[in-house]
């Protein structure tokens, strides 16, 4: 089965990080979360989630993994403040692997500029960011372009979570 990254740091959305990696372990993926400082533990927004950080995000490769999940929430922006971040993103996009980003998960795709031509969903503070990074924004609750999956909110994750196992068959 698949090594799928999961980049995250503070503020995570709970939900857009608990429910696809329980979805993703029990189809049989290895699980790995990247951050900004190995052993760090993050929290989520809602304050009952707390993640230990397998790896930091600047000592790894998307040659070590077979997809990479952006959970939403303000993980993102704190994340695309780093600059090791930012280029893992988009080495990860480049590489054509699977990439499953929900929410303000396509921040990071923002900085990273992989966006352009590309068409995508997100949450709906960030449209307009996402359309002027080049994206051609579609209001559903997944969008699935090539190698890359995405959603709008909490409420889109079965979607989400469907298309992204797909990707990982």
């Amino acid at each position: 089965m698949g090594r799928i990254a999961v980049l995250i740091a503070d503020m995570f959305e709970d939900s857009e990080y608990t429910k696809p990696v329980q979805a993703f372990e029990e189809a049989g993926h290895e699980v790995v979360r990247l951050g900004l400082k190995a052993g760090a533990t993050v929290m989520g927004k809602r304050g009952g989630t707390e993640v230990r950080v397998d790896r930091a995000v600047r000592n790894a490769t998307p040659d070590d993994f077979d997809a990479l999940l952006i959970p939403g929430g303000f993980s993102p922006d704190i994340l695309r403040g780093d600059a090791h971040a930012v280029e893992f993103v988009r080495a990860f996009m480049e590489s054509g692997k699977p990439v499953f980003a929900i929410c303000h998960g396509p921040q990071l795709l923002i900085s990273a500029r992989v966006l352009k031509g590309r068409r995508v969903t997100g949450w709906r503070s960030i449209v307009q960011d996402l359309r002027n990074a080049g994206a051609d924004y579609i209001d559903a609750e997944v969008v699935v372009d090539r190698n890359l999956v995405t959603s709008r909110q909490p409420a889109d994750i079965p979607a989400f979570v469907r298309e992204s196992l797909k990707k990982l068959k």
